[in-house]
C-alpha cells in the first residue's frame, strides 16, 4: 500500500529537519514562488544547495529525517510525495 505525504515548513534563520524520524520516500521539494529569497536545503554530510524561489526537485527514496532547510522568516517550502 502507496501513503501520501503533503507538508509545508516554514523556514527560519537556523535549520530545521524534514522529519523528526526516520521517513524514506519520494518527494518533490518546492520553495514556494512568493519566497522573498533563497531557502537553503542541508543534507546530512553538511553540502547545500540553494532553492530560487519557484524553484522544485524531485527526491526519490531520501530519509527525510536527513535533510535540513532554512531560509529567510515568512518564506516556505512545500513537499509532496508518498512511499511509491
Amino acid at each position: 500500500m502507496n501513503n501520501t505525504y503533503f507538508a509545508k515548513v516554514d523556514l527560519g534563520a537556523a535549520y530545521v529537519a524534514l522529519a523528526t524520524t526516520p521517513t524514506v520516500l519520494t518527494v518533490t521539494v518546492s520553495a514556494l514562488p512568493t519566497n522573498a529569497a533563497v531557502a537553503y536545503l542541508r543534507n546530512a554530510a553538511g553540502q547545500e544547495v540553494p532553492l530560487q524561489p519557484g524553484e522544485w526537485h524531485t527526491l526519490v527514496g531520501v530519509d527525510l529525517a536527513d535533510l535540513q532547510v532554512k531560509g529567510t522568516v515568512g518564506d516556505s517550502v512545500t513537499l509532496i510525495g508518498g512511499s511509491w
